[in-house]
């Protein structure tokens, strides 16, 4: 039976690595052994980022919720109890844009949770 060499496999699973390691400093980026613990590692990372993400945005429309509410005299969680009250189902993405770069129909909503509560 022939001998299989596995040499064109060897070479295409490491250009790969090697590939993915691109612009990583000094060795990280020349030594296959280097570079694949650090792509591991980065793809370990960017797993973990994308999940992460999801988390940050969501704070971060809340804060802004909170910061719009507070101008109008109101705290956040008295805001969104008084929406829910009101029927007004409207997502937390929604409600930071309005707070961001329409402040007349935020106060309309303050106003209507307001007159739920």
């Amino acid at each position: 039976m022939a001998r299989v060499k596995g040499s064109t496999m060897t070479r295409k699973r490491r250009k790969k690595v090697l590939g993915l390691a691109k612009g990583y400093w000094g060795s990280k980026s020349k030594h296959f052994k280097m570079a694949n613990q650090a792509v591991m590692k980065s793809l370990t990372y960017a797993y973990v980022g994308r999940k992460r993400k999801k988390r940050d945005f969501r704070r971060l429309w809340i804060t802004r919720i909170n910061a719009a509410c507070r101008q109008n005299q109101i705290n956040y969680s008295t805001f969104m109890h008084g929406l829910k009250l009101a029927g007004i189902n409207m997502n937390r993405k929604m409600l930071s844009e309005l707070a961001v770069n329409d402040a007349p129909a935020f106060a309309a909503l303050v106003e209507k949770a307001k007159a739920a509560l």
